[in-house]
């Protein structure tokens, strides 16, 4: 049986006045300006002012600046008390390069103008960043990429359906995002603690062979011990060729809960989800 949620989820854009666009991943490609310059439009519309970071397009392969100028621009927009939110524009692979240069215990102190932490949202390679700040500081952050927000979605932009595929009941703390880009976190400090956490899982790419891969370091990890349910998003290419990621799980997740929605992931159209707060979901 289908269920919507909304996750207890406060309106998305609920006092953002002035809002910073990064690029913490691969730098866009010049041909992204027009869709860079409607988004700004469409949040101007809602009343939100932009602050561009000067490190937003590839000038170097794929970066947009050096790991230490993406940091620097970054934390320049957490510690600057106009910036209510931070919105990453980018995907791809190279967040991780800016870990070290990350200044958590700001991070943990930054608020936005209610006196709230102050969000980064940010999607695919971002699950980096997302998730280790939560490890770092805490603080919640939103998987979603703002390059797709219309004002249409802005009522229902937490709102998603779900089914459950094994189980009828769990809740949690969500962490995790793209299920590749979390394990990129693996052995280092800024890998989130999973203990009784519920656990999103999506990808973009990947075929069975690679979501094998993924599942069985997460098992030898022992994650599948310690969290307290999977919700599982979209898998773009698996499902493109008619495959389905939930056998799979269910290999690798014994007696877990299991829930699968369509409205997660890499779509244009999908909702967002807060890493880093409660949810509960049932049937």
């Amino acid at each position: 049986m289908e269920r919507q949620s909304c996750c207890g989820q406060h309106a998305p854009l609920a006092g953002i006045q002035t809002a910073g666009l990064v690029c913490c991943s691969n730098g866009l490609p010049a041909s992204a300006a027009a869709e860079l310059e409607r988004l700004q439009r469409v949040l101007a519309d809602c009343g939100i002012e932009t602050v561009c970071s000067p490190y937003l397009y590839a000038k170097d392969g794929v970066r947009s600046g050096s790991a230490v100028q993406r940091a620097e621009r970054l934390m320049a927009f957490y510690n600057d008390p106009e910036i209510d939110a931070i919105f990453d524009v980018s995907g791809g692979d190279i967040a991780n390069e800016i870990l070290p240069y990350l200044d958590f215990a700001a991070i943990a102190k930054a608020k936005n103008r209610r006196g709230e932490p102050k969000q980064l949202w940010g999607y695919s390679d971002l699950t980096v960043l997302l998730n280790a700040v939560y490890a770092e500081t805490g603080n919640p952050g939103v998987l979603y990429q703002m390059r797709y927000f219309t004002p249409e979605r802005a009522d229902t932009l937490f709102s998603f359906r779900y089914s459950f595929v094994q189980g009828n009941e769990m809740s949690g703390i969500v962490a995790g995002g793209n299920i590749r880009c979390l394990l990129k976190l693996a052995g280092t400090k800024f890998f989130p603690d999973l203990r009784g956490k519920l656990l999103l899982l999506e990808a973009r790419s990947g075929l069975q062979p690679q979501m094998i891969a993924f599942l069985s370091q997460m098992q030898q990890m022992g994650i599948f011990e310690q969290i307290s349910g999977i919700l599982l998003g979209t898998f773009t290419q698996l499902e493109r060729e008619g495959q389905r990621i939930e056998p799979l799980v269910q290999q690798f997740a014994g007696q877990l809960p299991i829930a699968k929605t369509e409205d997660i992931g890499h779509a244009a159209d999908a909702s967002a989800i807060v890493i880093g707060t409660y949810m509960h979901l049932s049937d």
